[in-house]
């Protein structure tokens, strides 16, 4: 059972906080006292959430703002927006995502599912770092996924150009990016006062599938009354956005709360290091 912790006084960010595991993970959040900071791609669902959330949790200091995380203008935007908002960032939750069957291209040309889940979270992580260690002790976390374990992150192809196109495994590779990033973000980050981890949620019955093909949307539908809830979905990201179990812990993978061991592709450092040079390069981040 998750312990409620007094957030009074925190900033938190989740993005994708709209639908899926976001939304009651901005809620869990809200509840324990916290500013939250509400994402969402579409202003009316953002409202919609912010008022929703201020109504359940008692808790007036909730408030929204919109982005489209597949195109790198609008996170920079997102970035700029957040911290002139708001003095202090002690939280980031990197929780947007998606998945799709078939390769598409952002207005910025990369492949759809590497941008909005990898590039737009490295960007955005990297344009907040500043505000993230001037309120610290803070924190980074980011939702990955078990599928990482089933996926190859091919680094000279990162946007899928030269290869067949495949869906489950697009997904899965920016799953395992997720994971790679974390561990080179927490390298850099040490002893400035910011820690980073990431997690798998859990097979969690939310509508990440619906841009997958029938065969998706069929799973979808099949599978629901064996996943999980969105809120219980949450409950890793809400652990490591506010237990102090974990305070000190960084560059870890967790499931249900728990640390968990990465496979060898996970811990390479290496690709890690090479991830970053080609997230730096292609968001064009410094410049």
């Amino acid at each position: 059972m998750l312990v409620m912790t007094d957030m009074t006084g925190r900033t938190c960010v989740v993005t994708g906080a709209t639908r899926g595991i976001g939304r009651p993970t901005a809620e869990a959040l809200a509840r324990m006292g916290a500013t939250v900071v509400v994402h969402g791609r579409d202003s009316a669902a953002v409202g919609a959430v912010c008022r929703e959330l201020t109504r359940s949790s008692g808790n007036s200091r909730v408030t929204g703002v919109v982005a489209d995380l597949s195109s790198l203008a609008d996170v920079r935007r997102l970035a700029r927006e957040i911290a002139a908002r708001h003095e202090r960032l002690d939280v980031l939750v990197n929780n947007a995502g998606l998945g799709a069957i078939r390769r598409n291209t952002t207005a910025d040309g990369y492949e759809w599912v590497f941008a909005v889940n990898h590039l737009a979270p490295f960007l955005l992580t990297n344009l907040l770092l500043e505000q993230l260690a001037a309120s610290a002790p803070a924190r980074v976390v980011t939702v990955s996924s078990m599928a990482y374990r089933r996926a190859v992150l091919d680094l000279d192809d990162p946007n899928w150009e030269r290869r067949k196109y495949n869906g489950l495994q697009a997904y899965g590779a920016s799953k395992l990016a997720n994971i790679l990033f974390t561990i080179e973000l927490a390298r850099r980050l040490e002893g400035r006062g910011v820690t980073a981890n990431c997690l798998h949620p859990g097979g969690v019955a939310t509508n990440i599938f619906n841009n997958m093909g029938f065969f998706g949307r069929a799973f979808s539908v099949l599978a629901r009354p064996l996943l999980l809830s969105a809120t219980a979905g949450a409950a890793t990201s809400v652990y490591l956005a506010s237990s102090p179990e974990v305070a000190n812990v960084s560059a870890k993978f967790f499931d249900k709360c728990k640390e968990t061991a990465l496979t060898p592709a996970a811990q390479d450092r290496a690709a890690a290091q090479r991830l970053w040079e080609i997230s730096e390069r292609l968001t064009a981040l410094g410049q």
